[in-house]
């Protein structure tokens, strides 16, 4: 009713308006404004809002906001053009004098709020709408008052046109139609004049006076001017007479406020009538139009509505415009209904649907209009998104605590296409940091992903919450915030945990409380981020295919009950949930909340059938209006829907559906709950009407309709998608009109397409018209339908996993790879088409050309670099030999946490010929590489850059890499003959040219600088035929060329390259002859080619200096290839002599004359000269430059750029006088360290310190310039790395040396880039070694470019500007907890000697020592440290450390030389008795070891650990030692390590007693037997012992941290699992959980035993007693950790029988790490904190003693064993965190070792010691090393006092070794190792040993040991182990 009044009104107004010909008026106003109050207050244009009885309290209370320009700049145009596009003309301002102008007078002007009114103005101008301002409404500013008052008062006339003068002058240009006042009664009663008759002379004057301004004094075309009046008896008579009286001539037009009361015509007339006879002749404008009192209406108001416009009428106005805000929201629907009115104003309008109008525009459209392409573009802040699912992509299924969803049981059920499930899918738990990075590619607005109820609340209620899945949503939200994208929260997306199934799910009601108390719990948890919130995703779906066919889970085939039942729940959820959030967190987050639907659009099948029609409206109502009618409308379900369900049940004898009912209340509830309206469309029905009488409930049946398609659309890979485009568009304007009208916006929420499984999975054409037509459908509702649609959100991200039909249908824009367990992501067709919608804003036409707009990004700032003097011979250069040479592996290695300077630039680099491919399109003429290619022979696999990348036609796609990486700049070459194809300028390629500028415009376009090379090695072919570089004609053809290309490019290029790397060109193309031209000259030819290359790069430096760089601004190099030199012997003057020379002739050859003083080095000139008099040559080879040609070429740079790879170490060398050659000159002997990392080519061997090196070099040659690393990278030979850990190793290590050169050193480093963007040709090595961050298939014609990790890896440390230290890796001061123990540990055959002494019995490690080639350099443990004869000296070392507690193991076989009972060895006991009472004389606790390794070799000779009788034996010598000493020994260890004892002794055969006959077999039995002998010596202490000697007895289990390889792989994730519970779980996993092994050793092992052949699982089974007995029998948790390992999964032939295959897990260390003594040690102390974190969770946290942690070191004695002590200090300051942060119980810690000892296998040459023993001293000497004080003085301090807190009493005077605590220091100090120090400092602590300066705490990153610790025992790996190491 209200529509159809409202109507009426509009067209009584319209009527005013008519011409004679019954057309509207051609200039009539159609006037809007002014702003709604809500958008007004979110902008802080509070005054915009509408008269005071129309807006809220808030409006008032926000008066004090400010104006938000960048929001006015955003949101404005998108409302504004909306409304031009209804029809609106103009729009009406108010401007708040006081605001403006805050002192009343332009004294004082308020520039910000002018320039917001400007910007307001302006946004209406660009949407074509005119404004009307008024200068002033209401009651006048204070300020004003006070003016206009008082003795020296102004008049208010004076003031108020000065004021209208300053708006004339600031907005004039803008404006159209002035207003002077409005709400004149409010504006009288201010005045401060006390007659009412002179406040109405000082209005009418300020009026007069403006009007007079405006026509006579400034413009007489100034625009229009009237002043707001009101009709009827508003003021009183008097001043409403001399009012009209002053102002007939001074307006333009009468200005009304009307309003029109329903039920008083009569009244309403006489007014009009009054108000004409005063205003005769006048021009009325309705400026304010306010409709009243519809609600009284008679129920028929169309029969005086006739009589209404003839009253009008006869009057004779003519109204030339009127405001409209009261029929906004109705406007399309009136304006079409205008004629109808025209026609018969006394026809009564039959109501027709929002379908039927809608259906009726459109269907008279041609095909042609209907598919006609719109070239336009989205309003300005358009939104564009892209969309996930969380049981789509995340995986992860049951990881961290995740709850089981219905998704997963689904799967897991077999209900799956080919059984497929989501339990890994995309892998996107793990791999947030791709996912973003393929978002940065695309750079949309908003990233639509879902929560996982289960993830967040496991049992689906917030009795249980997992934090670590909340960790991850916080982790993606922010990365999401980082990379400017707003997140799109779903709370639903289908997934519900199985825990709420199994009450009910959506059909019992109680899941509202669950789903509530969950959203509250986003919104608390998240919403201080997430402002666009979505509550259900699709709710059709769930109740239609979750409920009504059973397709989706739970699987429920309930169409008539059950699907109406869960929308209705659905429903009320969301509405409470609306409500949580409207009530409890809008006020703070200001957020808005939503939901999703889904809806076809519905066409009837036969058009000419009403009865179509309505069931085509009925299949909307069914769909769609099912949810959006009661959430948008009226808090109910659609009448359409209600009447034909209830017409079903009456027409069938059974009740067919039953649709709930809302109560009055419910209706409340539901109604108006949405911010906006989310809608999900992909496709179009034709839809009939159906055949009443089916009784069978169904979706059709019970809506009565049936389904078709038309067998013309196009149909996609999913049935139920046909391609409709212009579907969309009619149903945006349906749910325009039918629910959402102007007041709630739309967001298309998602929209694609899917493809197949098979053919061409990357170039998705299908998918990139489906968009363009898709999205322009789109474009089309919002430019010509006025829809309201703010947002398109694409689906989807990735592929992923599409419920029933699993991976077969694919809507990613990105490929994922679901056989590759990397789950690789490579961009289809679709990414780059949609990115490009995205930064276009929609389709904007084409003869747009190139931007000119400015060019605004960071570039270096050309500076002239000093003059300086030649080398000397060597080069002062030689002190960076001097300072770093001599470092030792700790110094150089330790690795250095900090970040680059904000201008720093990060980039990466590609070539021209390497990439574009396109060899010869488009005119493109032939280069030198192009003709040596094509010769068969010349390159590995004669592989061409043919089409290499094919980057010529690939632009989009390489900048999408380029934005993904967050790069700053870009380095690229340009071909100088697809320029010019003949190499002259005669011959201009245009399309070479155009590339080029779609290349540059696109970089600018998103912030990056290009860095331009000039030449990069390809030249023109024409120009070869000349000579090419040996013929100097090149230099003016060479600067030709670069002229045009500064004239071409340089407006937007402020980075040029003249030449990169011209010592390769000059060498392997002239000398060698590798390269192309194949010039075989050594002698002579390179020094000629670089003569005239310097030359060449001197002219074109000139050209740019003296042409352009004035007006460009630039700087311009060239780029020098170097390897570092290292000396071989850095001691031999001649070694760094020749490491000099060699740097020379290489760097020098062409930075000495650039860069120093226009000539060659003095090393070369000599050398090459006397060499060539020595060859009786009459010159030097070398070629003289002249006086002037030095001055020419001196100073030719801004800055220094190369490239580097790797190092070389370098010899003096006598060389040949013949043949004549540039190596041969330099006199030197190059080769590598066969110990370096190796890689793809190899001369490029992984030495990261030499770049650190190498930079110092340049600062101290070449006077510290700018200097910018231009290419830097590894290379890989495989087809496929995009897991490729080699290349993250080498970044993070090469950076890292960087960063210590810039931090450190002082270098001034400006920039750093990659090589390479991607895979490429790769000069003569063809396509084989892989250099790339993006891998190129170059098997696919489409070249498909997908990231590897590497790529992730490299932009967040672009993100992080370098390498920050990580928070848990922060150093933690405080203490341990009062009573801590603090020990030392050894072990008896490893230090006691005496090994036949006083009838010791033999053990097997005596045999094993005794074995040839068992033990490194046939070391034995027959003498030791001699400790059997030595407790007192022992004892003493112990007392010196300040240890509470000593930790030595019992030798077996000197208690029982049998190893039974029959004989025990009274001396053997005596020595640990006496060793014992002089532990507790020097009050140390004694914790006893029972056995540490060293079995009797009588007990080996009948099985050893194999033979399951030892479990009794162990028992039995246990017993003897709980009699004997357990009235002194409180602390026992049954068992030390036995893994060893089983992997390595029985397994590898690496450790005594060698058996490695049965790898598969052997280890198991004996680690069964040694947890049952654990078990009963545990048991016996426990029953017979404990209660009257009251001491601690358990196991202590070894254990490496296993890291994944890929921390974002699943796969590697579980095979650090696995490793941890094969390793330490094998033992921990009876003793500490259940009495039996883990579930996975269990079912790997018997898996593969079946798969073998066995019958039975070759792991043996406990009994259940025995599980039992096993169960519970420790009191602590001993634990022995040195190490961390890199873990990924290894599958090994099915026939291989062992502990290895069976475990299936390869291991890797990360290079970054601290080496040792042990190959199998690094130093990694971020993983001692990990172990001990999983060690309580993974057993519930028992008590732990650590009691074994040590480093060792290799060769000669050295007392500062700095290394040590920082190891000690990063591992102890771990197992603080531990107990501090995270709640783990440790009771104490023993270092390994007392003293360097026997380390088993490997003998003497490990050592691991605190006391250094000189075991070539018959006397063997022991000595404390600097860690032993070190160690004591932790110790005294129970920890790390704080040195903010001041000196502590327990730090004793430091000797000079003891690392220093960092502490804040001054704004001169560096971050170095996680320590503050003086840059002096810091260098000092570099170079001289660290001095002992801190070892911050630093989280390095892991490598391995991979079973265990090899020197203490003996060669532990494995061949295939090792050999995967390699």
């Amino acid at each position: 009713m209200d529509l159809i009044c409202k109507t009426v009104i509009f067209f009584l107004l319209v009527s005013l308006s008519l011409g004679t010909d019954g057309e509207l008026a051609p200039n009539f106003l159609t006037m809007a404004g002014p702003l709604p109050s809500e958008l007004a207050e979110r902008l802080g244009l509070q005054e915009q809002v509408l008269p005071k009885e129309q807006q809220g309290a808030a409006v008032a209370e926000a008066q004090g906001y400010p104006c938000q320009p960048d929001l006015v700049a955003s949101e404005l145009p998108r409302y504004f053009s909306r409304l031009r596009a209804l029809g609106v003309t103009h729009y009406k301002l108010l401007l708040p004098w006081a605001r403006v102008l805050p002192k009343g007078n332009t004294t004082d002007v308020d520039g910000a709020q002018v320039g917001c009114y400007r910007q307001l103005l302006e946004a209406l101008a660009a949407a074509e709408l005119r404004a009307v301002l008024v200068l002033h409404q209401g009651r006048v500013p204070g300020a004003v008052a006070v003016l206009a008052s008082g003795r020296r008062a102004r008049a208010f006339s004076e003031l108020f046109v000065e004021y209208a003068d300053f708006s004339f002058r600031a907005f004039g240009d803008l404006v159209d139609v002035w207003l002077s006042f409005s709400d004149l009664p409010e504006v009288l009663q201010s005045l401060p004049y006390t007659e009412p008759q002179e406040r109405v002379r000082a209005l009418a004057a300020a009026h007069e006076g403006f009007y007079t301004m405006l026509h006579e004094q400034v413009s007489p075309a100034g625009g229009r001017l009237s002043i707001a009046l009101e009709m009827g008896n508003v003021l009183d008579s008097a001043s409403s007479e001399l009012l009209s009286v002053s102002l007939q001539d001074s307006v333009d037009f009468v200005s009304l406020n009307l309003r029109y009361h329903s039920g008083n015509e009569t009244d309403f007339y006489k007014k009009l009538s009054e108000f004409q006879s005063v205003w005769k002749g006048k021009d009325i404008l309705v400026s304010s139009l306010k409709v009243l009192d519809w609600a009284s209406m008679e129920e028929y108001p169309f029969i005086p509505v006739a009589a209404i416009v003839k009253a009008i009428n006869k009057e004779e106005a003519h109204m030339i415009g009127c405001d409209i805000n009261e029929f906004l929201d109705y406007l399309p629907h009136v304006l079409s209904e205008t004629n109808t009115l025209q026609e018969n104003p006394d026809a009564v309008l039959a109501p027709r649907s929002s379908y039927q109008a809608v259906w009726e525009m459109f269907a008279e459209q041609s095909e042609s209009e209907r598919d006609s392409f719109l070239q336009d573009v989205f309003p300005s802040g358009f939104l564009w998104g892209i969309s996930t699912g969380a049981f789509n992509i995340e995986g992860a299924w049951a990881e961290d605590g995740k709850g089981e969803s219905i998704w997963d049981q689904f799967g897991h059920g077999g209900h799956v296409h080919m059984n497929q499930t989501a339990d890994v899918a995309c892998d996107s738990y793990y791999k947030t940091s791709y996912d973003i990075y393929l978002l940065k590619g695309l750079r949309p607005q908003l990233y639509k992903f879902s929560v996982s109820w289960s993830r967040i609340f496991p049992a689906g209620t917030n009795h249980t919450i997992n934090s670590k899945g909340v960790d991850y949503y916080n982790r993606l939200i922010d990365r999401l915030l980082d990379s400017n994208i707003e997140p799109m929260v779903t709370l639903f997306h289908w997934d519900l945990p199985q825990a709420l199934q199994a009450l009910g799910g959506w059909q019992n009601e109680s899941i509202i409380d669950a789903f509530v108390s969950y959203a509250d719990f986003c919104f608390s948890t998240f919403g201080d981020r997430v402002k666009l919130w979505v509550t259900f995703h699709e709710p059709w779906v769930i109740s239609y295919a979750g409920y009504g066919t059973g397709e989706h889970p739970p699987g429920i085939t309930d169409p008539g009950a059950a699907s109406y039942k869960v929308a209705h729940t659905i429903l009320k959820a969301h509405a409470k949930v609306w409500h949580l959030y409207n009530d409890k967190y809008r006020s703070q987050q200001r957020g808005k909340v939503g939901l999703v639907l889904n809806s076809d659009w519905a066409e009837p099948k036969t058009p000419s059938s009403s009865e179509d029609v309505r069931a085509s409206e009925r299949y909307l109502q069914f769909m769609l209006g099912w949810f959006a009618h009661p959430i948008f409308v009226n808090g109910d379900y659609p009448d359409i829907l209600k009447a034909q369900i209830q017409e079903v049940n009456q027409q069938c004898p059974m009740t067919i559906a039953q649709l709930p009912v809302f109560t009055e209340e419910e209706k409340t509830l539901v109604k108006g709950t949405a911010d906006f309206f989310g809608l999900s469309h992909y496709t179009s029905r034709l839809v009939s009407a159906g055949t009443n009488g089916t009784c069978t409930p169904g979706y059709e049946s019970i809506g009565n309709f049936s389904l078709h398609v038309d067998p013309s659309w196009p149909q996609a890979a999913s049935s139920w998608i046909h391609v409709v485009p212009w579907g969309l568009r009619r149903l945006l304007k349906f749910v325009s009109q039918e629910y959402t009208g102007s007041k709630i916006p739309i967001y298309i929420a998602g929209n694609g397409v899917p493809t197949g499984d098979t053919g061409d999975l990357l170039n998705d054409t299908l998918r990139v018209d489906y968009f363009r037509q898709y999205i322009d459908e789109a474009l089309k509702a919002v430019k010509l339908d006025a829809v309201d649609v703010r947002s398109y959100i694409a689906r989807s991200l990735l592929d992923g996993f599409e419920g029933p039909v699993g991976y077969s249908l694919k809507f990613g824009l990105h490929h994922v790879n679901f056989e590759d367990s990397n789950r690789p992501r490579t961009p289809k067709a679709s990414a780059y088409f949609y990115s490009g919608v995205i930064e276009k804003n929609g389709f904007p036409s084409q003869g747009l050309g190139r931007s000119s707009a400015p060019v605004v990004f960071d570039r270096p700032v050309p500076s002239k670099l000093p003059n300086l003097p030649a080398s000397e011979v060597p080069s002062k250069a030689k002190i960076v030999w001097q300072k770093f040479s001599s470092q030792t592996a700790f110094e150089r290695d330790m690795y250095f946490y900090g970040t680059f300077p904000e201008d720093f630039t990060w980039g990466v680099s590609s070539s021209s010929y390497q990439i574009e491919g396109g060899w010869d399109a488009d005119g493109k003429g032939p280069s030198i590489w192009d003709n040596f290619t094509h010769v068969p022979g010349n390159v590995n696999n004669n592989d061409t850059g043919d089409i290499a990348c094919d980057s010529y036609n690939r632009v989009e796609e390489d900048i999408y890499m380029l934005k993904a990486l967050g790069v700053k700049n870009y380095r690229f070459s340009v071909s100088w003959p697809r320029i010019f194809p003949t190499g002259r300028n005669s011959s201009i390629n245009s399309h070479g040219v155009a590339y080029y500028n779609r290349l540059i415009d696109g970089l600018i376009a998103n912030n990056i600088t290009p860095i331009v090379t000039l030449y990069h090695w390809d030249l023109p072919q024409t120009l070869q035929d000349i000579g090419g570089w040996e013929n100097d004609e090149i230099i003016d053809l060479f600067d030709s060329f670069a002229d045009f290309c500064f004239q071409m490019f340089g407006d937007r290029v402020k980075f040029w390259i003249t030449f990169n790397e011209p010592n390769i060109i000059s060498w392997l193309g002239y000398g060698e002859g590798l390269f192309p031209p194949n010039v075989k000259d050594p002698g002579n030819a390179p020094y000629r080619v670089a003569h005239i290359l310097l030359k060449a790069h001197a002219r074109v430096y000139h050209t740019y200096d003296d042409k352009y760089r004035a007006s460009q601004g630039g700087v311009i190099s060239m780029c020098l290839f170097i390897s570092w030199a290292e000396p071989k012997t850095p001691s031999d003057p001649r070694d760094i002599e020749a490491a000099d020379r060699y740097l020379q002739f290489l760097v020098g050859w062409f930075a000495h004359p650039i860069y120093k003083n226009g000539d060659y080095p003095e090393v070369m000139k000599w050398k090459v000269g006397n060499r060539s008099e020595l060859q009786n040559l009459p010159s030097s080879r070398l070629p003289v430059l002249t006086a002037e040609e030095q001055e020419y070429i001196r100073g030719t740079a801004d800055v220094f750029c190369f490239n580097t790879y790797s190092s070389k170490i370098v010899s003096h060398s006598t060389t040949r006088l013949s043949p004549f050659s540039y190596n041969y000159d330099q006199e030197i002997s190059v080769t590598v360290d066969s110990s370096w990392p190796s890689s793809a080519l190899p001369d490029h061997r992984p030495v990261a310190w030499g770049m650190r090196r190498l930079l110092n070099w340049i600062k101290e040659e070449y006077g510290n310039p700018p200097i910018y690393i231009i290419e830097n990278g590894v290379g890989a030979k495989t087809t496929s790395d995009v897991d490729d850990n080699a290349r993250i190793f080498y970044f993070k290590t090469y950076i890292d040396e960087a960063l210590k050169a810039y931090k450190v050193d002082g270098v001034n480093l400006k920039g750093y880039n990659a090589w390479s963007l991607m895979d490429n040709f790769e000069w003569v090595d063809g396509y084989e070694p892989r250099f790339g961050l993006h891998q190129i298939d170059f098997d696919n014609p489409n070249r498909p470019r997908t990231p590897k990790r590497s790529a992730v890896y490299y932009a967040e440390i672009i993100r992080n500007n370098g390498i920050p230290l990580p928070k848990e890796d922060e150093f933690l001061y405080g203490e341990f907890p009062e009573n801590f123990s603090w020990s030392v540990a050894t072990a008896a055959y490893q230090i006691e000697g005496g090994w036949r002494a006083d009838g010791k019995g033999l053990s097997i490690w005596d045999k094993y020592a005794h074995t040839p080639l068992r033990i490194g350099k046939d070391a034995t443990g027959d003498v030791a440290c001699d400790s059997y004869h030595r407790i007192e000296e022992d004892v003493e070392m112990l007392k010196s450390l300040k240890v509470s507690h000593y930790r030595f193991s019992v030798s077996w076989s000197r208690v029982l030389p049998d190893g039974t009972t029959r004989y025990i060895n009274e001396k053997g006991l005596n020595y640990y008795e006496r060793l014992i009472d002089a532990l507790l004389a020097a009050n140390i606790v004694p914790q006893v070891t029972l056995y540490h390794w060293d079995l009797p070799q009588a007990l080996q000779d009948v099985g050893g650990w194999e033979n399951d009788t030892i479990v009794q034996r162990f028992k039995e010598y246990a017993e003897v030692l709980f009699q004997r000493l357990g009235d002194k020994v409180k602390f026992w260890i049954t068992l030390n390590e036995p893994y060893n004892t089983a992997y390595l002794g029985y397994g590898t055969g690496t450790a005594a007693p060698g058996v490695s006959v049965r790898p598969g077999r052997a280890p198991y039995v004996v680690g069964h037997n040694l947890i049952k002998a654990h078990a009963e010596a545990w048991h016996l202490y426990n029953e017979t012992y404990r209660a009257k000697q009251g001491g601690l007895i358990s196991i202590t289990i070894n254990s490496d941290w296993a890291e994944p390889r890929n921390p974002h792989s699943q796969e590697d994730i579980e095979a650090a699992r696995r490793f941890m519970q094969f390793l330490l779980g094998w033992f921990a996993h009876p003793i500490f959980k259940n009495g039996d092994y883990s579930e996975v050793m269990k079912r790997r092992i018997l898996e593969r035993s079946l798969a073998q052949g066995l019958n039975e699982s070759r792991l043996p089974e406990f009994t259940e007693s025995e599980k039992q007995r096993i169960k519970g029998t420790y009191d602590y948790f001993g634990l022995n950790h040195y190490t961390s390992v890199l873990t990924y999964n290894m599958n090994y032939p099915k026939n291989v029988k062992s502990y290895d295959s069976d475990r299936g897990v390869a291991t890797v260390t990360d290079r970054s790490w601290l080496g040792s003594g042990s190959l199998w040690l690094k130093v990694t102390p971020f993983g001692f904190r990990k172990i001990l974190r999983w060690i309580k969770e993974e057993y519930n946290n028992p008590p732990i003693y650590v009691t074994e942690n040590g480093v060792s070191e290799r060769g000669a004695f050295e007392f500062n064993d700095t290394w040590r002590m920082h190891y000690y200090r990063s591992y102890i300051n771990e197992a603080l965190k531990a107990i501090v942060l995270d709640g783990v119980d440790i009771r104490g810690y023993t270092a390994w070792t007392l003293m360097d000892n026997l380390e088993w296998a490997v003998g003497y040459e490990e050592k691991f010691g605190l006391y250094h023993v000189n075991f070539s001293d018959p006397a063997l000497p022991r000595r404390p090393r600097a860690s032993a004080k070190y160690y004591s003085q932790i110790i005294n301090c129970n920890g790390f006092p704080d040195p903010a807190m001041g000196p502590h009493p327990c730090l004793e005077q430091e000797p000079e070794v003891t690392p220093t605590d960092p502490t804040p220091g001054a704004a001169d100090r560096v971050n170095f190792l996680g320590l503050d120090l003086t840059s002096q400092r810091a260098e000092i602590a570099l170079y001289v040993l660290f001095a002992l300066s801190a070892v911050g705490a630093l989280g390095l990153a892991l490598f391995a040991y991979k079973y265990g610790k090899l020197s203490k025992r003996s060669h532990k790996k494995s061949h295939i182990e090792l050999s995967s190491k390699m």
